[in-house]
């Protein structure tokens, strides 16, 4: 007989049981906490790190698993055996997107990790809009997913900002303190009664460049890195060895998209017409979604374009378009023909320098991101990619050595470009 899970109960949720959340955005996530917490939930991002937490995950996860299953499981159980929570008033939440790559099978990981260690009783919560298990503790509401927006909004427009400003700013610091303020403000707004509006969003996204362009800066050139990949070690610093850091640290301006893309990527992949599908109701749903992403995107791109001072994300619809004559709308396993889109557009911004993250042996990224490398390069000569794999087994050395290399060839080809432009 097939074991059943454990799921999150409406006793449980009143008991007021501590959801622990792995970090993946801290300043997203942090900002989606307290929407939940708001709607009465009880939750906790984890910000724990180390090699402790991936030998943790190898204890209880198979090594050929992909690496942010390893990390997050490892984490999740690293907390639960720290002592910190009672393991019997502690439930954990995994975000799914039901698609076909391994990483809709984590939940099952999780479980039989946590029955091998002990703890079969505590339950996963699956979070998930495709609905792929119930919890009658745990339930979406429209309000809440429509708040959920806004802070996917405001969290990529301040992790681009602070991205935008930080490799420039003459008071160090200044810009993170900044987005941690903002982060604060926007967390308790949010959840006000009409901390959802449009026009209350509009408002607080003005103020927040006006903020930024406040800040003094250097007036200096930088070396621009793009950073594309799996969406958990392309923004995670547990899954990618605190990349943002590192670059920064050797003189480069992170460009990094936002997740907003994903999401609309999301979507936009379901929305589309399919043949020999019945399904129409769920495309027809996620069309009127992808339309309501995609005038929040809109709305952003506007109001930076209107305050002139930033860069401004890349409208979705154009970052669709670059696919033609490189990669077919139907490669949507993982992030799917949008890891090739979003270096296609980040070298039409400017930006010819780009890490591609992945890990050890996640097929859709060998394929859609190492294995579009070479289309990519007939098209743009110039470009400059270095795929970087994240694995348990791989050693930082070797990551940083492939890391400034690639830094080498690009400061490299600047000085080629510049020397070119002068004769």
């Amino acid at each position: 007989m097939q074991k059943t899970y454990q799921p999150f109960t409406a006793e449980m949720k009143a008991a007021g049981y501590t959801i622990l959340i792995p970090n993946m955005l801290p300043t997203h996530f942090r900002l989606l906490i307290r929407i939940f917490e708001h709607y009465g939930y009880n939750m906790e991002l984890l910000t724990s790190s180390g090699p402790e937490i991936s030998e943790t995950g190898l204890k209880y996860v198979h090594n050929d698993t992909c690496y942010p299953a390893i990390l997050v499981i490892g984490q999740f159980i690293h907390a639960i055996q720290s002592g910190k929570y009672d393991p019997h008033k502690v439930a954990l939440m995994l975000f799914q997107t039901g698609g076909g790559c391994r990483a809709s099978n984590y939940i099952s990981l999780l479980r039989k990790a946590l029955e091998k260690a002990g703890y079969g009783y505590v339950p996963v919560i699956s979070f998930s809009f495709a609905g792929i298990e119930k919890h009658s503790g745990f339930k979406l509401s429209i309000p809440m997913i429509y708040r959920m927006l806004y802070a996917v909004i405001y969290g990529d427009l301040l992790m681009s900002l602070v991205n935008q400003v930080r490799p420039y700013e003459v008071n160090k610091g200044e810009s993170e303190e900044l987005a941690e303020r903002w982060t604060i403000r926007l967390t308790d707004e949010l959840v006000q009664k009409h901390g959802a509006q449009g026009r209350r969003a509009q408002r607080n996204i003005a103020m927040i460049l006006m903020d930024f362009a406040r800040i003094r800066r250097r007036d200096e050139k930088r070396l621009k890195v793009g950073v594309v990949g799996e969406i958990y070690v392309k923004y995670s610093p547990l899954g990618n060895n605190n990349l943002e850091e590192f670059l920064l640290g050797e003189g480069a301006e992170v460009v990094i998209p936002g997740l907003l893309d994903f999401c609309m990527y999301s979507v936009y992949s379901v929305s589309r017409p399919r043949r020999f599908s019945m399904r129409w109701f769920l495309s027809h749903f996620n069309g009127l979604a992808y339309r309501l992403l995609r005038s929040k995107q809109d709305m952003l791109i506007r109001l930076m374009r209107e305050e002139g001072t930033f860069d401004p994300p890349t409208p979705f619809d154009h970052t669709v378009s670059l696919t033609k004559g490189v990669i077919g709308l139907g490669v949507k396993m993982g992030e799917g023909w949008l890891l090739t889109a979003e270096m296609l557009e980040l070298y039409e911004k400017g930006v010819h320098n780009i890490v591609c993250t992945q890990p050890f042996g996640c097929l859709p990224n060998h394929i859609c991101g190492k294995g579009m490398m070479k289309p990519i390069k007939d098209i743009h000569p110039d470009i400059n990619i270095v795929a970087i794999d994240y694995d348990a087994g791989a050693t930082r050395v070797n990551q940083v050595n492939r890391l400034k290399l690639m830094l080498a060839n690009a400061r490299l080809n600047e000085r080629n470009a510049t020397d070119a432009q002068s004769a």
